[in-house]
């Protein structure tokens, strides 16, 4: 099995949290998910989460501007505030984004058969990018990445198209790109909460 490991540069900057799933059963459209994604929605009309300043402070720190790339969990909280729902893609990836909006943390999810050798999550070097997922390039260059042999393949703001999620994949790997002062016991729960629902919805275990 593959690998994770963080870059010396960003390990006052980012704290991950890394899962290694395997046995999912991916599917389309899962009915189960639509009263709990709904009721997820509800909650953060009503009472909307603060835009976590912590991430906000970790892009800064790399010399990224949130406002102008904003990270995935907060581009969601802001979609479902202006009423929008949470896109549903497939099972794996609507947990995935409804984690991220409820704990209001970036995540990514990359199947893990279109993973080349170890991971390593570092900052990308200058001229770096990536086919992005119903985008054009993406570039990584001076950004938080994750790579493997291949080169970089996801960040805290958009994934990329080769690993992406489909029905096809049985082996997922989820990344949480938590900011340095989330506290370690906290980040373990939701880690464990994202476990929890994946074992629920997508099957499988964690390696």
């Amino acid at each position: 099995m593959s690998t994770f490991s963080i870059a010396p540069e960003l390990a006052s900057i980012v704290r991950p949290g890394v899962i290694w799933w395997s046995g999912a059963t991916v599917v389309l459209h899962e009915h189960r998910l639509d009263p709990l994604l709904a009721e997820a929605e509800a909650r953060v009309r009503i009472s909307p989460p603060a835009e976590s300043a912590a991430v906000r402070t970790m892009y800064k720190k790399v010399g990224i501007d949130p406002t102008k790339t904003r990270p995935s969990n907060e581009a969601l909280l802001r979609r479902v505030r202006k009423g929008d729902t949470i896109p549903r893609i497939n099972s794996a990836v609507d947990v995935v984004n409804w984690c991220s909006l409820e704990f209001q943390l970036p995540y990514g999810l990359y199947d893990s058969s279109k993973i080349s050798g170890n991971v390593t999550m570092r900052l990308g070097v200058e001229g770096e990018k990536y086919a992005g997922i119903r985008k054009d390039e993406v570039n990584v260059g001076g950004r938080i990445t994750v790579a493997d042999d291949a080169g970089p393949f996801g960040n805290p703001t958009s994934d990329s198209a080769r690993t992406m999620v489909t029905p096809s994949a049985t082996g997922l790997l989820v990344i949480i790109y938590a900011p340095i002062e989330i506290p370690q016991s906290q980040l373990d729960r939701v880690r464990s909460k994202t476990a929890e629902r994946f074992a629920e919805i997508v099957a499988g275990a964690q390696l």
